[in-house]
C-alpha cells in the first residue's frame, strides 16, 4: 500500500475511533500485565470475568504472592490453560518483587524476561500502560495487514517490522488498537464485512464479500 494510501486508511480509522482503548479490564500496570498473560488463546470477555474477583484480591505483586498459587488458579479456572498461567502470574509477580522492586518494567527486554510474556504481550503493556508507540500483531493484526496489503509479512515479526516503518509517527500510539479493533469486528476471518468497511476502497483483499 502507497505511502498516501496508509495515511488516508489510518486518517479514516481515527476519525471513527480518535482515543481508541484495549477491552480488557485493569487497574494498573500490574494488573494489566496478568490481564495480558491471562488473554493468550482466550477472550477478552472471559477474562474479564475472571479478573474482576482477582483483581479486587491482589492488584500488586505482594497480594499476588500471597494468594498463592492454588488460589489464583481457583480465580482463573474459567480461562483457558489457567493451570500454567496460574503458575505464570504466580512466578512473574515473585520476580517482579525480588527482581524489580515490585514495578513493572518499561522495557521490552525485562518483561520478555517474565514467565508467560512474549514480544506481542510486552508489546501491549509498553503501549497500554506506559504509553509507548509499540505494534503488538495478533491474530486480528496479522490477518487485516495481510489481506489489506497494508503490511504482508510470513510471520508476526516481519508484519510488526513493516507496520513499524509504514505507519506515520502520529498514528503510530493508537494503531495496533485500531487494526485490532478493525479485525475484530469489520475485518473479520471468516466472513469479513467488506460493505460496512471504511477503507474497502483501499483494500487488496481479492475475496471482497458483497
Amino acid at each position: 500500500m502507497k505511502k498516501d494510501n496508509v495515511i488516508e486508511f489510518f486518517s479514516r480509522l481515527q476519525a471513527i475511533e480518535p482515543e481508541p482503548k484495549g477491552e480488557l479490564n485493569y487497574t494498573n500496570p500490574f494488573t494489566l500485565l496478568v490481564a495480558v498473560v491471562l488473554s493468550a488463546q482466550a477472550t477478552d470477555i472471559g477474562v474479564n470475568k475472571a479478573t474482576e474477583a482477582l483483581f479486587k484480591a491482589a492488584d500488586t505483586p505482594e497480594k499476588m504472592v500471597a494468594l498463592g498459587e492454588k488460589k489464583i488458579r481457583d480465580y482463573i479456572k474459567t480461562i483457558g490453560l489457567f493451570n500454567a498461567k496460574a503458575k505464570n502470574v504466580y512466578k512473574l509477580s515473585q520476580i517482579l518483587i525480588d527482581e524489580h522492586n515490585s514495578v513493572v518494567p518499561q522495557d521490552r527486554d525485562a518483561l520478555v524476561m517474565l514467565p508467560g510474556v512474549g514480544r506481542k504481550t510486552a508489546n501491549v503493556v509498553l503501549n497500554m500502560a506506559f504509553g509507548q508507540p509499540t505494534i503488538a500483531v495478533d491474530t486480528h493484526l496479522f490477518r487485516v495487514s495481510n489481506r489489506t496489503g497494508l503490511a504482508g509479512g510470513k510471520t508476526v515479526e516481519a508484519v510488526e517490522a513493516k507496520l513499524e516503518k509504514k505507519i506515520p509517527k502520529e498514528f503510530l500510539l493508537h494503531a495496533h488498537h485500531w487494526l485490532i479493533l478493525h479485525g475484530r469486528y469489520i475485518c473479520k476471518a471468516r466472513k469479513p464485512d467488506c460493505p460496512n468497511c471504511p477503507v474497502n476502497d483501499l483494500c487488496r483483499f481479492k475475496s471482497k464479500t458483497l
